[in-house]
């Protein structure tokens, strides 16, 4: 694991400006620094050394020295690569993943990137044909960020690291700050500043002659339907997903696992247990819970851990986390509006006392149908026919009127949001109707005259239309899965997740998005993945006799925090002052009158708020450090 940095220029780089970037990107990678200049062309990284410690620095380079490579992340099969490259006469100095990348370049060209797999962000410099190469792997697990400037291109796994360059003009996107807005997120390729983009999961950019262009290697919407018998399918998906989570615990330094309690992180937990056991090890796992009962998943986390004897450690999250708002909202460069990067911070923090690499279960819900969203959709389609918009828009009027729950989620909430998605949003969107928290009548009244003008043209939902509509097959549930594999989990919880771990100095793994477990996820029909009712049908199936019972049947209940809670309490002196009058007329953007409209229904517990008003207070704070500043 690593953090990268590139400076292409068509005079000379700076090995200054490539110091700078290298440095602002130091907590991705503690243990060691590495660069090269070169003409045309600088790369330098951070190392966080897992595989091959004493022999894997980096940049590595192919036998003439033709060829410069700096990755951040893990290729899982590169002893198979690299056996393979051998083979063809290649000569290798370490045992380390990375090194695999540069021959098997000069083997395959582009066309390597379909033989690895793996989580990585990769540059990579040809000096042959003066050709970069950058990079991501199929999930995108692993950052990376570009902006073409006068003279060539910079390109880092963070944000932080192109700003650090002091080449880049912090002009704010005003498009990308609609999509926050609306989603908790930018999606990709949008980032918050105009002029820097991100290279999408699965795609590689290629710089050449000046020329900056971007192409696909993998989609899961070209994986073909397979038509699965039952018994088959769950063999599959049980052999399939061990074979991953395997081959994700290679590694030279402590391992463990992010415990929730549960399914997805429930059947790494027995996966790891059976390979630890063969290793002649123990699974070492972690958790974090609330004091908050309906927040609170500890008991089920115990449970897992006591079932197959891991060393478990655990810790609760509190509203003090207050002092680590600061510091964990600029620390994502651009605004991150889900609050469950708070639990996550934490529970690496914990892990990063005893581990350096952590499996973790992202992924299951979008290749397995564990969202609520999923059935809200499928509702909604059997009944939207049945009534006219208008009767919604009353019955989302009327529900409106009822104060929400304290609780998580309860019956009251998700009436309430089911009829507010089903009135207010699009129905092309299909399940982000219920994965969006500013609608456009919300919008209309929120945004000031300059903001909506600045808007105009701009189609927030564009995105989430063009992934829904690349899924070319016609299995309903696989289209919307494709859908949030593309879009939410690229987005928010790798994001999430990523940074939150990296600011640690902990690597994360996610043996969901395996290549193989990914594909063979898209193999299967939408009825292996939810059938009558019951969601992740198939993967409940291939743990049944491997994790408990009462693990596999439970309620999910997803990894968030009370913020509607704590907002009007301990939060509140933070979100008064935030989001005053006087800020929020400065800025300009946001209508004051209608800013504190919001804070006061939320406070007096008649409406909720928390989103939206979040997203403000973490816009607000970005805003001043890089807008202002």
């Amino acid at each position: 694991m690593c953090g990268i940095a590139g400076i292409i220029d068509r005079e000379h780089p700076q090995a200054h400006d490539l110091a700078a970037m290298v440095a602002s990107i130091y907590h991705r990678g503690p243990d060691e620094e590495g660069s090269v200049t070169l003409p045309f062309a600088a790369l330098g990284m951070r190392r966080l050394a897992i595989v091959d410690l004493s022999g894997g620095q980096q940049p590595f380079t192919n036998e003439d020295q033709s060829i410069y490579v700096v990755t951040n992340g893990e290729i899982y099969n590169f002893e198979d690569v690299k056996r393979d490259l051998q083979a063809r006469g290649h000569t290798f100095h370490s045992r380390c993943d990375v090194e695999v990348i540069a021959h098997a370049y000069e083997e395959y060209g582009t066309g390597f990137l379909n033989r690895l797999q793996g989580m990585y962000a990769i540059a990579l410099w040809d000096s042959r044909t003066q050709t970069l190469i950058a990079a991501r792997d199929r999930a995108g697990e692993k950052p990376l960020y570009y902006a073409q400037t006068d003279r060539g291109l910079l390109l880092g796994s963070e944000i932080k690291a192109l700003l650090a360059s002091g080449q880049i003009d912090r002009r704010l996107n005003h498009a990308a700050l609609d999509q926050f807005l609306t989603y908790e997120y930018v999606i990709t390729p949008q980032t918050i500043f105009e002029g820097i983009q991100q290279v999408p999961a699965a795609h590689y950019l290629r710089l050449h002659d000046g020329q900056v262009s971007v192409h696909r290697y993998w989609d899961a919407a070209d994986v073909a339907l397979r038509d699965w018998r039952d018994e088959d399918a769950i063999e599959a998906l049980r052999t399939t997903f061990g074979r991953a989570v395997d081959s994700q615990m290679m590694s030279d330094v402590p391992l463990g696992v992010f415990l929730s309690g549960g399914i997805d992180s429930s059947a790494i937990v027995a996966f790891m247990a059976d390979a630890a056991q063969r290793r002649g090890t123990t699974v070492n796992s972690f958790s974090m819970g609330f004091d908050d009962g309906s927040y609170n998943e500890l008991p089920y986390a115990r449970e897992v851990a006591t079932t197959f004897a891991t060393n478990h450690r655990e810790g609760c999250v509190t509203p003090d986390v207050a002092a680590l708002f600061d510091r964990l909202v600029l620390h994502f460069d651009q605004p991150f509006g889900d609050v469950s990067l708070f639990p996550t911070f934490m529970v690496s923090q914990l892990a990063r006392q005893h581990v350096t690499v952590a499996l973790a279960g992202d992924g299951g819900d979008e290749l397995f149908g564990g969202y609520d969203a999923y059935d809200a959709e499928a509702l909604a389609a059997r009944w939207q026919g049945m009534a006219p918009q208008a009767l919604w828009q009353a019955l989302d009027a009327v529900a409106s009127l009822v104060p929400p729950a304290d609780q998580k989620k309860g019956l009251v909430n998700k009436v309430k949001r089911f009829a507010e998605g089903v009135a207010r949003a699009p129905r092309d969107i299909a399940q982000y109707r219920w994965m969006t928290f500013a609608h456009p009548a919300e919008k209309g009244r929120l945004y000031t005259a300059a903001l909506r003008d600045r808007l105009v043209g701009a189609d927030v939902h564009a995105p989430v239309r063009e992934a829904l509509g690349r899924h070319r097959g016609d299995d309903f549930l696989n289209r919307l899965l494709y859908a949030d594999l593309s879009v939410y989990l690229a987005d928010d919880i790798l994001v999430k997740v990523d940074r939150m771990s990296m600011a640690t100095s902990l690597e994360t793994r996610a043996p969901f998005i395996d290549v193989g477990v990914m594909e063979l996820a898209f193999s299967m029909p939408g009825r292996l993945k939810i059938r009558d009712g019951e969601r992740k049908w198939v993967l409940k199936r291939a743990l049944e006799g491997r994790v408990p019972a009462s693990i596999l049947h439970r309620k999910k209940e997803g990894f968030s925090i009370p913020m509607k809670q704590w907002l009007r309490r301990e939060l509140h002196p933070m979100l008064t002052s935030l989001l005053s009058p006087e800020r929020v007329t400065r800025r300009g953007l946001f209508a004051p009158a209608v800013v504190q409209q919001m804070v006061a229904e939320h406070t007096a517990g008649t409406a909720n708020h928390a989103h939206l008003l979040f997203c403000l207070m973490v816009f607000e704070r970005w805003a001043e450090h890089h807008l202002d500043a």
